[in-house]
């Protein structure tokens, strides 16, 4: 228990206007390693799912036949900026390459990249809320708000709401809208349902599917057409990381090492990576 609001206090004594990069690092680094890995990950999920950006997906095949390559690209991009932030060449680096990335799919809806960089903000911080250790203070939210609006200049996305709570109430009234039951996004869930399948424990592989199905709340799992797991799994699972939170806060202190300390690892690159060449080739794009 001895220190173990270290990183908070140090976070409060800063400016979230002006230190966000810094706040947001601690955040995924040091405070919540766990929890935002996993919450990114759903969050992208939710992403995938919508049925513009899943028709895109599909057609290209790439998150469907080279799934764990193409979740540790975008992982890493992400990662990337996350660890140098947007003025370091590596940040520069990344936001070069996710742009190369992105620039044959600008005839997409705008709304559809807000929706993206609004998953990126509020499933995560409403994932802390509900399941973290403690539940984010005032500084991280801004941070967290303002990472992701920067992240969205840098790659030319407009339209984003001007405030946290704008960009709540935009999320919801969009995901509502939106996030409808589609064939495409059914096809990419069956392939990154794989991936978190590997992260369970093995002791819990009879439950897997069933344990991530109870981790998508019920809009992505009817977008996905995810039947909804029974109620036992869904209180046990809730119960589990209700515990898990409990002793963190009691009887954790803070990681004396942060997460990504000795660089980013990944099944797709064991001998390391180079940011240009992250993400499909230019043919896989063209599709």
């Amino acid at each position: 228990m001895k220190n173990r609001y270290r990183n908070l206090d140090r976070i409060r004594s800063l400016d979230p206007v002006r230190d966000y990069v810094e706040i947001y690092r601690t955040m995924v680094r040091f405070e919540f390693p766990w929890d935002l890995k996993l919450a990114l990950n759903l969050a992208f999920n939710r992403t995938f799912s919508t049925p513009t950006v899943a028709a895109i997906l599909a057609s290209t095949g790439e998150l469907t036949k080279r799934t764990q390559r193409r979740v540790d690209d975008t992982g890493l991009l992400m990662f990337e900026i996350v660890l140098h932030g947007f003025d370091h060449p590596r940040g520069r680096a990344a936001i070069r390459r996710m742009n190369q990335l992105h620039r044959p799919h600008r005839g997409v809806p705008a709304d559809e990249f807000v929706y993206v960089l609004a998953c990126l903000v509020v499933v995560p911080l409403r994932w802390l809320d509900r399941y973290g250790w403690r539940r984010p203070c005032c500084h991280e939210r801004e941070a967290t708000y303002r990472f992701y609006r920067e992240l969205g200049e840098h790659l030319g996305v407009n339209g984003l709401p001007d405030s946290l709570a704008e960009l709540e109430r935009w999320f919801d009234d969009y995901d509502r809208a939106h996030l409808v039951p589609n064939e495409p996004a059914a096809t990419i869930e069956r392939a990154t349902r794989s991936l978190l399948l590997t992260r369970l424990p093995r002791a819990l592989s009879p439950l897997g599917n069933a344990l991530v199905s109870a981790l998508y709340d019920e809009r992505l799992r009817a977008a996905t057409g995810v039947p909804p797991p029974a109620w036992p799994v869904r209180a046990g699972l809730h119960a589990a990381l209700k515990a898990r939170a409990a002793i963190q806060r009691h009887l954790g202190r803070p990681r004396a090492v942060g997460m990504f300390e000795d660089g980013i690892n990944t099944k797709s690159y064991p001998d390391g990576y180079e940011i240009s060449e992250l993400g499909p080739g230019p043919a896989a794009r063209s599709r």
